[in-house]
């Protein structure tokens, strides 16, 4: 392979991977995925590694039989667009599963779940 072939194709490499870098994964949740409480919480909190387009993006919290529990106010916040939330009425103990999808600035979405516990 020649020296141009060679570069052109370790530049398409880069630009490839700098675009799957830039997909919105989560980084972090409070409650912590897969923990078990002694409260239960009155948000669920998460993190993600790249600005979220508020629009495109929603966050649901049901309880072990599918309902949806939480205050249908998911939001996205205006000082730190990385943050997305929403509010819990109060929970009985049991498995939540917390179910979110994202668009991050850049249009690219990705999806996700996971669950916590809160004990009597």
């Amino acid at each position: 392979m020649s020296s141009p072939a060679r570069l052109a194709t370790l530049l398409i490499g880069l630009v490839l991977s700098a675009s799957a870098l830039s997909h919105a994964m989560l980084d972090h949740a409070t409650p912590p995925v897969g923990s078990t409480v002694r409260v239960a919480p009155n948000r669920v909190e998460l993190w993600f590694t790249e600005p979220l387009e508020p629009a495109f993006s929603t966050l649901r919290v049901v309880d072990a039989g599918g309902r949806q529990i939480d205050g249908r106010d998911a939001s996205v916040d205006k000082s730190d667009r990385k943050h997305l939330s929403v509010s819990l009425s109060s929970m009985p103990p049991g498995r939540y599963r917390v179910v979110w999808r994202v668009v991050s600035v850049d249009t690219h979405a990705t999806e996700g779940d996971f669950t916590f516990d809160v004990l009597p």
